[in-house]
This record gives structure tokens, C-alpha cells and sequence, in this order.
């Protein structure tokens, strides 16, 4: 019998960062030890991966097809060694139609891309999650039109992937101002992820309303100009149902801003990669 897996909301930090070396490798050291945990939290080792990947914005949802997706170096200003790298894990057109059918039965429109290959938001959490590269990914865009609701939507069409084996995981940041990357973003990312913390560990109902109200949130608009690196959270969020929720990664990042992390599952047990737990 297959067991029902959790689903996660995971900030993926930045660019190339597991393929490198040197200073600003070190700066997600607390990030890597938190994603390399992951695979001991899960009750079996999953089938597939579905990674809701804040750098896709499509019309509709859209999910990625191919069977052996290829990469997609959506960063800038890296070294040149990192537009050569590969995460070669095979995809699941299987998994990529049955995500489909799930959001088009709740009446989502869809689309395939059989072209689109692994994204930074993608690849930056797999390849410390499963550095082998052997289990299949299928990427899912969040939709342009940036609606909380319709995400939250989206993923209470894809809970029942849970108990097929899936896993589901919502990679962003929860904090995403690239301007304010330094003492002026201290404040706000302080503000945001405590209320982000308070919505998320909220009962079900109460998560719900607070998320698809975020904007209201303290400090809102300063922690997430776009919101294209908060929506896949609405997606876990809504994957997991009334289950609750415990922080699996916290830090003061780069030495002043406040990220993190989360689980959505019946077991609520810490993982010890929280360092901002109160």
C-alpha cells in the first residue's frame, strides 16, 4: 500500500549554487543540509517528483512532457562552467497527462510543452534532494495571471497525486526582492516570514484565507514585488489539505534575511534545520 507522501513549499536559492564552489557556495550550506534531510522525511521513496517551479509563468498551467527533458539556464552573470551542467533525470509523460486530467476535472485549463527543460527552480533543490538524478521529474509552470486562488485551486486537484506516490513540492523563495538583497531587505523579510509562518501553521480554513490574501500581508509587496517565487506555495498549500504544517529549513540568509521552508503533512515533527523557530 502506497503511503500518503507530504508535500513541501522549498526556497531553492540562487542560480547554479549546488554545481559551484568557493564563497558564494557557502552561503547555502544551512539551505543544502535542509533539502538533503528531505528524503528521510518521506514515508517511501517516491515514484515521481512534480516540482511547481516559480520560474515558469504560463497562460494556463502547463506541465513538461518530455521523457528526457533537456536543461534551461534561466540565470545570468554565473560562471561559465554552469551553463554546461546537467541534471539528467528522466521525465514521466504519464505523470505530465495525469496532472493534466487532474486540472482539467476541477476545470483548470492546461497545456503540455514537451520542449521545456529543467529550470534553476528545478534543479537547484533536486540535485541535493536526489544527486543521482534517478527519479522522474515532471515540471508544472504557475499561471501569469498570478491568482492565488486559482493556485490554491490547482493544488487541491493534484492531492489525490499524493496517494499515488508523488511527490509535490512548490519551489520559490519565500522572500524574493533581488533589490533589496542586503541590510534594507533585513526589516521586511523579518516581517513577511513571520506572517508567513503564522498563515501557514494556521488550521486549513484560516491558511487558506490568509493566502489568498497575502498581499494584505506586513511587508508584502517589499518581500515579493512579483509573486512569481510565492505561488508554488499556494499550490503545496492546497495539495495538502487540512494537514498541518512544520518549518523544515529557517535561517537569516546571507547573514540578514529571514527564509524558509515548509512541510505539509500528518506528521508534524521538526527537523532541526529551523534555526528562526521561536
Amino acid at each position: 500500500m502506497t503511503a500518503r507522501m507530504p508535500t513541501y513549499f522549498l526556497s531553492h536559492g540562487g542560480g547554479p549554487w549546488p554545481y559551484m564552489t568557493g564563497p558564494f557556495r557557502k552561503n547555502f550550506d544551512w539551505l543544502e543540509k535542509s533539502l538533503q534531510d528531505i528524503p528521510r522525511q518521506l514515508p517511501q521513496r517516491p515514484k515521481a517528483v512534480l516540482v511547481v517551479t516559480g520560474h515558469w509563468e504560463a497562460p494556463v498551467f502547463t506541465v513538461s512532457s518530455s521523457p528526457a527533458p533537456g536543461m534551461l539556464y534561466d540565470y545570468s552573470g554565473f560562471p561559465e562552467e554552469t551553463y554546461r551542467i546537467k541534471y539528467p533525470a528522466p521525465g514521466s509523460p504519464a505523470l505530465a497527462a495525469r496532472v493534466q486530467a487532474l486540472l482539467n476535472d476541477a476545470g483548470l485549463a492546461t497545456a503540455a510543452d514537451p520542449q521545456r527543460g529543467f529550470d534553476h527552480g528545478t534543479f537547484s533543490l533536486m540535485k541535493p534532494i536526489y544527486p543521482d538524478a534517478d527519479i522522474p521529474v515532471v515540471q508544472l509552470s504557475v499561471k501569469d495571471d498570478f491568482d492565488p486562488v486559482e493556485h490554491l485551486r490547482a493544488g487541491a486537484a493534484l492531492a489525490p497525486l499524493r496517494d499515488e506516490g508523488i511527490l509535490i513540492i512548490g519551489s520559490g523563495f519565500s522572500f524574493h526582492n533581488l533589490r533589496l538583497f542586503g541590510d534594507a531587505g533585513v526589516q521586511p523579510s523579518v516581517q513577511f516570514d513571520a506572517w508567513l509562518r503564522e498563515a501557514v501553521g494556521s488550521d486549513a480554513a484560516t491558511r487558506h484565507a490568509m493566502l489568498a490574501n497575502w498581499s494584505k500581508a506586513p511587508a508584502a509587496r517589499l518581500a515579493h514585488p512579483r509573486e512569481d517565487h510565492l505561488l508554488p506555495l499556494m499550490v503545496a498549500a492546497g495539495a495538502a489539505g487540512a494537514d498541518p504544517s512544520v518549518p523544515v529549513y529557517g535561517e537569516r540568509f546571507m547573514g540578514g534575511l529571514a527564509a524558509s521552508s515548509f512541510r505539509f503533512s500528518q506528521d508534524t515533527r521538526a527537523t532541526g534545520f529551523d534555526r528562526l523557530a521561536a
